[in-house]
């Protein structure tokens, strides 16, 4: 049954991770590929991050603590990275396709 679950939160991860490269790469401007690797990627390589701390919380018998500091770290750091890049962007006036400016209409 750990096999399982174990399998289920690798392959998720290694989805969600796939998703957001694929964004990083496909989605046409800076602002929009900020999506990427910020919301998919960092779901996958948490999911990733669970199961190493399940893994070795079995074999050890001791609750890991590195994989959860780690995922912890992750999901504080990545949304707080994206808006400052978010910020500077807009600050050093990085060119925005139409449709990304058009859902700014009110903050111009």
């Amino acid at each position: 049954m750990l096999e399982w679950l174990l399998a289920a939160l690798i392959v998720i991860g290694a989805f969600f991770t796939l998703v957001g490269s694929i964004g990083l790469y496909k989605l046409p401007d800076f602002y929009m590929r900020l999506h990427g690797p910020t919301k998919a990627s960092t779901l996958g390589v948490g999911a990733v991050l669970v199961a190493s701390a399940v893994y070795f919380t079995f074999k050890t018998g001791d609750v890991s603590l590195h994989e959860i500091l780690v995922t912890l770290f992750l999901f504080i750091t990545a949304p707080v990275s994206a808006h400052l890049m978010a910020k500077a962007a807009l600050h050093i006036q990085v060119k925005q396709l139409e449709r990304t400016r058009q859902t700014h209409k009110g903050q111009d």
